[in-house]
């Protein structure tokens, strides 16, 4: 099943304001702590969730601030959970992890491309958050 977090929107957030990128980290921490998979997805998934939201930063247009999340998570996340399904690299691994690798980006494309984009063009014309956004993403 393909899942689209609602939450996974917000990662988009640090294009606009920098500073939202420590929270989205300690909150996907906070989060974690709730997981099936252990420490180890609190480790990798908000190593995942901070460099996503670093480079999201440094994306030069707001169509491409929904990119990093996709991607990295798509890169870190679903080796991590085919490995806690099978245990060992073999044929069930890469049969749980291309089932997860495709599931997950489409979620998170939905979730990130969609919603995500929608707070990106509706948060600059919220008066109280245009001082708070770089003027070159205001445009």
């Amino acid at each position: 099943p393909v899942q689209v977090r609602l939450g996974e929107a917000l990662t988009v957030l640090p294009f606009l304001f920098p500073a939202a990128a420590p929270g989205l980290a300690l909150g996907c921490l906070l989060t974690n702590i709730l997981s099936p998979y252990g420490p180890i997805d609190m480790i990798v998934g908000t190593l995942a969730t901070a460099i996503a939201a670093f480079l999201s930063i440094k994306m030069p247009r707001w169509y491409l601030a929904a990119l990093p999340p996709i991607v990295v998570n798509a890169l870190l996340l679903p080796p991590m959970w085919a490995w806690a399904e099978a245990g060992a690299i073999n044929g069930a691994f890469w049969a749980a992890y291309g089932l997860n690798l495709w599931t997950f980006v489409a979620g998170e494309a939905v979730a990130c491309y969609v919603l995500g984009t929608i707070l990106l063009k509706a948060l600059p014309r919220v008066r109280y958050f245009r001082p708070m956004i770089p003027t070159a993403h205001l445009q």
